[in-house]
């Protein structure tokens, strides 16, 4: 099971499941295969803002 990643500005959850097709992450992409260069949808937080989820 792929792990889920909170963003720590706005708390927007990356869900491997759902992945973030508009962003051009297709579903079932694990948060660490992501791009670097890829931001949060809601408040466009870098990558590097989010922390895995216990």
């Amino acid at each position: 099971m792929m792990e889920k990643y909170c963003c720590q500005v706005c708390g927007h959850i990356y869900d491997p499941a759902e992945g973030d097709p508009d962003g051009g992450i297709s579903p079932g992409i694990a948060f660490t295969l992501v791009p670097d260069t890829w931001h949060c949808p809601v408040c466009r937080s870098s990558k590097g803002k989010f922390s895995q989820m216990l």
